[in-house]
């Protein structure tokens, strides 16, 4: 009997590249610093910012203006406004040099009609003319061209306009419609756009229950197994029964909450008596906002304070209800702790070890550096007209901040080219690398999903910041 063959093993390892980063590469007589651990990227840029005195187009004697950008095979338009001459749209269209199959650029202006839509004129520009801008140079300032009809005569109105070649270490990259994602509606650009999130700070709630006073359960013939129960958002806890049975029960016990900034959650006590299984009754409740409680930022304790525990009776006095209100009280000792950094990550993993409170902070002892290059071998995670596809981008994770690379659309072999840094507290840390696939864009059979999903063959990789 035949054997089946073996599968290739997978290789994991760590392997060097030698890619061309952009810190090497001479502008003119200058050298490029930015984005200087990535490879440079050409783009050509079209900023659209304006028009004015266009035609009336229309029978009604209005013009209902767009901008159409026109690149061989790629297309990209702006969005129309209803019966305005003087139309502002200030929009960035990239065109990547490496698949530009043209060479001129057009820029046309047209009237959006129910049936066809009509030309008003356009602007032409040769890619060998194109000036090249490299930061930190300043921006290219846009210029006003007046319109020509398809013969090259000139018509009515005028065009504000900026053509350039750039890399991504430009500006307007992150904000400008890219022809890679042609493809992609408008409304889920949002979704492929490289971004930036900083977690919010974290801090711990200590309560400290120490006593109650002047308990009233209904039941009067009985001792009271009281307890107390606390919640903060989607957080509960809950003390033990406390073992002094009668209207002033002690506890002195610790709960531990955590909570983020900005303070806009309430703390919920409610004390209540166990008068069967799985059937508790309300003693009295008080609500404590966040805002309100002291901060902790040394080993001193805060002060413990009485509140009032309020309860409502609904008593009948003939036909008419009346309402009863009364307060018994507890005596509590609460916090924000940030004299202690709050565990979000795992131990062996952790990218932050600061307190939550910024005075206790040290100073930063260096910057993190991260180059995102490429990948190779991602596996298919979805299907798209009858074959595998996959649209991935790279999550990083450093401390408080995360950073999501743009989406490269259709790609096993991705190309990002972009850099970010972050500051660093401790050299004993790590970040975090991973790779995913974007579930949110049309076509893919998980589109309406809500969860992107990391690609099987990546890795989260780990890197201590000091061996940078």
């Amino acid at each position: 009997m035949q054997r089946p063959p073996l599968r290739p093993v997978e290789d994991y390892s760590l392997k060097e590249t030698a890619p061309h980063l952009g810190g090497g590469g001479a502008a003119g007589d200058k050298l490029t610093t930015t984005y200087d651990l990535v490879e440079q990227m050409q783009y050509l840029y079209v900023r659209v910012v304006k028009a004015k005195d266009l035609p009336a187009k229309d029978v009604t004697g209005s013009c209902d203006p767009y901008v159409e950008v026109k690149l061989g095979n790629y297309k990209g338009t702006t969005r129309h406004f209803e019966k305005k001459t003087n139309p502002e749209w200030n929009q960035v269209f990239a065109f990547s040099k490496d698949r530009i199959q043209a060479s001129t650029v057009e820029v046309l202006v047209k009237d959006k009609d129910l049936v066809k839509d009509d030309f008003i004129g356009r602007v032409s520009f040769d890619l060998n003319e194109v000036p090249k801008r490299v930061p930190p140079d300043s921006p290219l300032a846009p210029q006003w061209y007046r319109l020509e009809d398809r013969k090259g005569d000139k018509v009515k109105g005028e065009l504000m306009l900026a053509v350039w070649m750039g890399t991504q270490a430009d500006e307007a990259f992150p904000d400008a419609w890219h022809s890679d994602a042609a493809t992609v509606p408008s409304d889920g650009l949002a979704n492929i756009r490289s971004k930036v999130y900083l977690t919010p700070k974290l801090w711990y709630v200590r309560v400290n229950v120490i006593e109650a006073q002047d308990l009233i359960p209904s039941d009067k013939g009985r001792f009271p197994e009281v307890f107390v129960k606390v919640m903060l958002g989607n957080q509960v806890l809950r003390t033990r029964i406390s073992q002094v049975r009668g209207p002033n029960p002690m506890w002195n016990e610790d709960l531990m909450f955590v909570a983020a900034e900005p303070f806009e959650e309430h703390l919920v006590l409610s004390v209540e008596d166990r008068v069967g299984p799985n059937k508790d009754e309300l003693l009295g409740k008080t609500i404590i906002p966040l805002q309100n409680v002291d901060r902790r930022l040394d080993y001193k304790a805060v002060n413990t304070r009485w509140y009032n525990l309020e309860k409502h009776v609904v008593i009948m006095e003939g036909d008419k209800k009346k309402e009863l209100k009364f307060s018994s009280r507890i005596h509590l000792r609460i916090c924000l702790d940030g004299g202690y950094h709050v565990l979000d990550e795992s131990t062996h993993y952790s990218s932050d070890l600061r307190p939550t409170a910024k005075q206790l902070w040290k100073q930063s002892i260096g910057v993190l550096e991260l180059g995102v290059l490429t990948a190779q071998g991602l596996l298919p995670m979805k299907t798209k007209d009858g074959r595998g596809t996959t649209d991935a981008y790279c999550v990083a994770k450093y401390g408080q901040k995360w950073v999501r690379t743009r989406t490269i659309i259709d790609s096993f072999t991705p190309k990002w080219n972009e850099q970010y840094t972050w500051e660093v507290y401790d050299p004993c840390t790590v970040i975090t690398i991973g790779v995913f696939d974007n579930c949110h864009l049309q076509g893919g059979e998980k589109a309406g999903g809500t969860r992107d999903t990391p690609n099987r063959k990546s890795s989260y990789q780990t890197f201590n910041p000091r061996n940078r």
